[in-house]
């Protein structure tokens, strides 16, 4: 009984109601205008739903009164796009209106019905309702006085569910919304992934020279190494932090630009803090940089980082060969080391698939592993 009764203490129930009465009124005011023709609303609506923004207050209506409180609730709030989506909406207002028209008959005529009938009961027939005005008097209409009760909830909560279902239907999102929703979901979520890999490969880039310099420094035992080692530690720690504090503005403010990354004519500071490490670092550098466009100028900065992190953290002080070349339409970086027990088994990092994912996205390609004794990171990415 209890979960029979539990929509009729849901505010959901109440507020569904209300909503399919709001048309009802502009019906109720025209009954007093032009009576002899009830189906004149109904003709009127249909150009209504045929402007655009009134798709916009309905989807806005829909929510808050027939889904309140539900994230999801699959209602567009945009206007209408397309001829189809105002066909939808005029369909949708005309349905609208019958179902208030039902809802409000019989929240009118059914408990008249039961007082009529409890009226009979008691022996005084008659009422508001024209069919029980001439009944006889029995105490046995009182069974059937809860029956028009029992009608009215059903109608309550079944026009206001079936409401529901119909807007959803006629008010939600067209093929074209939901595939710019995907679009905007998607590019939400390249972004995360780029912002994920911004912070690896500035702040693990920046761990890796910390800690191989510290370590550097302890073992050297020279006072002006360690001095050597302290400023790379910082010059190191304040790009990180430059970094970090512009990838936390932007997810501070989505609307904030990205503001100045790194490019490749800023390989140099990077090689600088590769070496000041203790890697022997040997760049071959040709081509027009500043020609590169942004976008992969600035992954490929990246990838480089990122290439030079994996050399320092696996192998260390190394002898290393960086060669950097743009021609003939096409960006080519590559770096090398010897190969070494740690950097045999390093092929499975993040760091390594998070090169090969930039090159795809780009259009190019990447090759991580050992190579002729040697570990080789090649990536080539197209410029034009």
């Amino acid at each position: 009984m209890a979960r029979f009764l539990r929509p009729l203490l849901r505010g959901t129930t109440y507020t569904r109601l209300l909503h399919l009465w709001v048309p009802v009124l502009f019906v109720s005011v025209w009954m007093f205008i032009g009576p002899s023709w009830p189906w004149v609303p109904a003709l009127l609506l249909a150009p209504v739903g045929l402007i655009p923004a009134v798709r916009t207050g309905e989807g806005v209506q829909a929510r808050w009164m027939l889904t309140p409180g539900e994230p999801d609730a699959g209602f567009s709030m945009a206007p209408s796009a397309t001829w189809r989506d105002r066909l939808r909406t005029t369909v949708w207002l005309e349905v609208r209106l019958v179902l208030g028209m039902l809802a409000a008959f019989a929240c009118v005529w059914l408990p008249v019905t039961c007082y009529g009938l409890v009226r009979a009961a008691l022996g005084d027939p008659g009422g508001e309702v024209p069919v029980l005005r001439d009944i006889p008097g029995h105490w046995a209409w009182a069974l059937a006085a809860p029956l028009p009760l029992l009608a009215l909830y059903g109608v309550v909560v079944g026009l206001g569910r079936l409401a529901t279902a119909v807007a959803r239907a006629l008010l939600g999102p067209s093929a074209a919304e939901r595939l710019a929703a995907l679009e905007e979901r998607t590019d939400q979520l390249l972004e995360r992934t780029r912002i994920a890999r911004e912070l690896h490969d500035s702040i693990g880039h920046a761990l890796t020279v910390a800690v191989v310099q510290a370590g550097a420094a302890r073992a050297a035992g020279d006072p002006a190494f360690t001095d050597r080692a302290l400023a790379a530690i910082e010059e190191t720690g304040r790009a990180a932090l430059e970094d970090l504090e512009r990838v936390l503005g932007v997810l501070r403010e989505s609307g904030r630009p990205v503001g100045s990354r790194p490019t490749l004519t800023d390989a140099d500071r990077l090689l600088e803090s590769a070496r000041a490490s203790g890697a022997k670092i040997d760049a071959d550098v040709s081509g027009p940089l500043e020609s590169v466009p942004g976008p992969v100028s600035r992954e490929g900065y990246r990838i480089l980082q990122e290439a030079l992190t994996n050399v320092l953290r696996h192998a260390g002080a190394v002898p290393v060969r960086v060669g950097v070349d743009v021609a003939e339409g096409r960006l080519v970086l590559e770096v090398r080391n010897p190969l070494t027990g740690d950097t045999a088994g390093a092929g499975g990092g993040s760091g390594l698939r998070g090169i090969r994912e930039r090159a795809a996205l780009l259009g190019g390609r990447a090759r991580t592993g050992p190579a002729d004794g040697e570990w080789q990171v090649h990536v080539e990415l197209p410029v034009s």
